[in-house]
């Protein structure tokens, strides 16, 4: 099973979204159809902004919490632009569970 950490993107927002799953294919297909009470609901136009592989969920869910409490958008921009950051945050919560 994988765990991904996820970012969209929406231009027409001009926001962000992190997630977690271990199923991207059907998670991306649930961002795109969700429902009215749904974040991502308020745009039809996320795309994949980046995404990266955990080693496990406690992992993930410990990333996908850090960088939601950065709460900035330059650092989102950052982890793209400077993949080193990514490879930090995996050592950084590196879990043997």
């Amino acid at each position: 099973m994988s765990h991904i950490v996820y970012i969209l993107h929406s231009k027409k927002l001009n926001r962000y979204y992190i997630g977690y799953t271990s199923n991207f294919d059907l998670r991306l297909e649930f961002h795109k159809n969700a429902p009215p009470n749904k974040y991502t609901a308020n745009a039809n136009d996320w795309t994949l902004f980046l995404n990266f592989t955990c080693t496990n969920k406690i992992q993930a869910l410990s990333i996908e919490a850090h960088i939601k409490k950065m709460k900035s958008k330059k650092y989102i921009e950052n982890l793209a632009e400077y993949p080193e950051i990514i490879d930090k945050l995996l050592l950084r919560y590196k879990s043997d569970y």
